[in-house]
C-alpha cells in the first residue's frame, strides 16, 4: 500500500513546484521577511504532501495551496509583533549621530530579490503589478493590517481573486470578505503610498550608475545632489532614520564615514533598483555590509533603505566576502 500511495502522489507533488514563486510572493507580503516566506512555503509544501490523500479536484490545486499557505501565515503571525521600518517606531534623527546599537531582535521588514517572486514569463502588465505590490512601502503598510484583512487585500487587490473565491479559501462569507477589504483599504489610505515607475528604465539606470560612482569615490557633495531635498534614509536593524539630503551628508562625513572605499553590485529587490554593498576590510578584501533599496522619482532618489545584514546576501546568491583590488576614492 505504501508503494502505491507514493506512486499516486508523484504527479500531484510535481505540480506543487510551479506555484513556489507566486506562493513565496504571497507569503512575503503577508510576513514581511524573505526568510520567513521561504519557511512558510516550505511548510505549505510539507502540509500539502501530507494531506494529498484528502485533496479533491486537481483543477483547484492552486486554491488549495493558497488555503494552506494562508493558514501557515496565520499560524506564524499569531501573537507576535508586526514587522516594521525605523520610521514606524520614532521620529527622524540627526545624521550627525550618535548611532544607537543595532537591534536585530526587533521584527524588522526585510528585502526580497525580484527573481524570487517576479514571474520570468509574465506579460509586462502583470510584471508591473507584481513589482508594485512588493515595494518596501507597500509591504510595510500591509503589516499594519490584521492577518485576515491582510490576506483579503492581497488576494482581492493584488491577485484579483473574486470575493467568492476568497470567501471559500478563508472559510467565510462574501459579506465578511467585502467588509474586511473595505476596512483594509481604509487603513492603507492613511499610508503614504505614492506610485513609482514599475520598470527600471534607462534614465533610472543612469541615475543608479551616478549614485554608485559618487559613493565609491565617496564624493559626498555629488552623492547627496542626487537626492530629493526631503529624501528619507533608514538602516534597519538600527532604529535611527533621517529625512533630508543635508542630514544624509552629515551622516556620511560623520558616523557613515566607515563606508568610505565600499564596493557595489547592482541587484533588483522589491520591484526597485537596489545595490549590494561590501565595506573595505582592513585585513584585505571587502565584507558584506548592506543591501540598498532605492526609491526613485522625477530623476532623483526619494528614499533609501539600507538593510544592514550580511545574511541577506545569500538571498541574492552573493558572497559575504570578496577579494578585489582596493578602490581608490576621490
Amino acid at each position: 500500500m505504501t508503494g502505491t500511495a507514493n506512486l499516486d502522489r508523484r504527479p500531484v507533488e510535481a505540480d506543487f513546484e510551479p506555484f513556489r514563486r507566486e506562493l513565496t510572493a504571497y507569503c512575503y507580503r503577508m510576513l514581511g521577511s524573505a526568510f520567513e516566506a521561504d519557511d512558510a512555503v516550505q511548510e505549505t509544501m510539507v502540509r500539502a504532501w501530507r494531506g494529498i490523500d484528502r485533496f479533491e479536484g486537481r483543477s483547484e490545486l492552486r486554491t488549495w495551496l493558497y488555503r494552506i499557505a494562508s493558514n501557515v501565515c496565520f499560524d506564524m503571525l499569531r501573537g507576535r509583533q508586526r514587522r516594521a521600518l525605523p520610521m514606524d517606531l520614532s521620529g527622524p534623527t540627526s545624521g550627525a549621530g550618535p548611532v544607537d546599537v543595532p537591534q536585530p531582535d526587533l521584527p524588522w521588514i526585510g528585502p526580497i530579490p525580484d527573481g524570487r517572486v517576479v514571474p520570468v514569463d509574465a506579460d509586462p502588465a502583470e510584471t508591473a503589478v507584481m513589482r508594485e505590490s512588493i515595494r518596501i512601502a507597500f509591504v510595510a503598510a500591509l503589516q499594519h493590517l490584521p492577518a485576515r484583512q491582510r490576506a483579503v487585500l492581497i488576494l482581492r487587490e493584488v491577485l484579483k481573486w473574486r470575493a467568492s473565491e476568497v470567501a471559500e479559501l478563508l472559510d467565510t462569507s462574501v459579506v465578511s470578505v467585502n467588509s474586511a477589504l473595505q476596512r483594509a483599504r481604509a487603513t492603507l489610505a492613511q499610508s503614504d503610498l505614492e506610485r513609482t515607475p514599475p520598470t527600471i528604465d534607462a534614465d533610472q539606470q543612469e541615475l543608479l550608475a551616478r549614485y554608485v560612482d559618487a559613493f565609491e569615490r565617496f564624493d559626498v557633495e555629488s552623492l547627496v545632489a542626487l537626492l530629493h531635498e526631503d529624501a528619507t534614509m533608514s538602516m534597519p536593524p538600527y532604529k535611527m532614520w533621517m529625512r533630508g539630503a543635508d542630514e544624509y551628508a552629515r551622516f556620511l562625513v560623520g558616523p557613515g564615514a566607515a563606508c568610505r572605499g565600499s564596493r557595489f553590485e547592482s541587484v533588483e529587490a522589491n520591484g526597485a533598483p537596489a545595490l549590494a554593498q561590501w565595506r573595505r576590510n582592513p585585513d584585505g578584501g571587502y565584507d558584506a555590509w548592506a543591501i540598498h533599496v532605492l526609491e526613485l522619482s522625477d530623476g532623483r532618489v526619494a528614499g533609501i533603505t539600507f538593510f544592514v545584514d550580511a545574511e541577506l546576501f545569500s538571498l541574492f546568491d552573493l558572497p559575504v566576502h570578496v577579494d578585489l583590488p582596493a578602490h581608490v576614492d576621490g
